[in-house]
């Protein structure tokens, strides 16, 4: 089913007596997909003529469903062997986020997800993240390994000094007392860096 076609069917619901075409367009011309029009900020999405708080609630569901299911989806088995749908569920839920949120995964001794939960929400350009409140939280849960994650709302991924400060001062705490950091990943709006891959970890 094209993108039009699915969003139509979704405004439908909530606006049943509508002609819903114009506004699917209006969504897809402005953020050029199915998955950034349920992803996108609530600002940019009321600055378009027809959305209000019917539509607004319709494209959340769908962003929670959607988040719901690729959530699950990243949690059968090991985290590092299902590297594509991790790092899909990340992009869906951080991509078009207009602050900075730092959000950390704790992973038990065989990389299987213990606990997926948000350190701190922050400003345009930086989300505070503290070594001390991450390790204290690995230790209550009992982790092995963590894999540090925070978005660009700029969109480009490029690690700023603060990020690289950050990783290291993390990966001392966690390293002291045998936690792994297996990567630290951040979300720009059309790719993931990984500072594994990029040899910064």
């Amino acid at each position: 089913m094209p993108d039009y076609e699915l969003l139509e069917l979704l405004l439908f619901a909530a606006l049943p007596r509508g002609d819903t075409k114009p506004l699917a367009k209006a969504l897809l011309a402005r953020f050029g997909s199915f998955a950034r029009a349920i992803t996108a900020p609530e600002a940019e999405l009321r600055a378009i003529p027809g959305v209000g708080d019917a539509v607004l609630a319709s494209l959340r569901l769908a962003r929670a469903a959607a988040l719901r299911l690729l959530a699950q989806e990243a949690r059968q088995g090991p985290v590092l062997d299902n590297w594509p749908r991790l790092t899909a569920y990340l992009s869906a839920a951080l991509s078009w986020e207009d602050v900075e949120q730092f959000r950390i995964l704790f992973l038990d001794s065989r990389n299987r997800l213990l606990a997926d939960e948000a350190q701190a929400r922050g400003t345009l350009d930086h989300a505070p993240a503290y070594p001390r409140e991450i390790v204290r939280r690995a230790l209550e849960l009992g982790a092995a390994a963590v894999i540090l994650v925070h978005n660009h709302p700029s969109g480009d991924p490029t690690p700023s000094r603060a990020d690289l400060a950050t990783t290291t001062a993390i990966r001392a705490a966690t390293t002291a007392l045998g936690i792994l950091v297996h990567d630290h990943l951040i979300v720009g709006c059309d790719r993931t860096l990984s500072f594994r891959q990029e040899g910064l970890l």
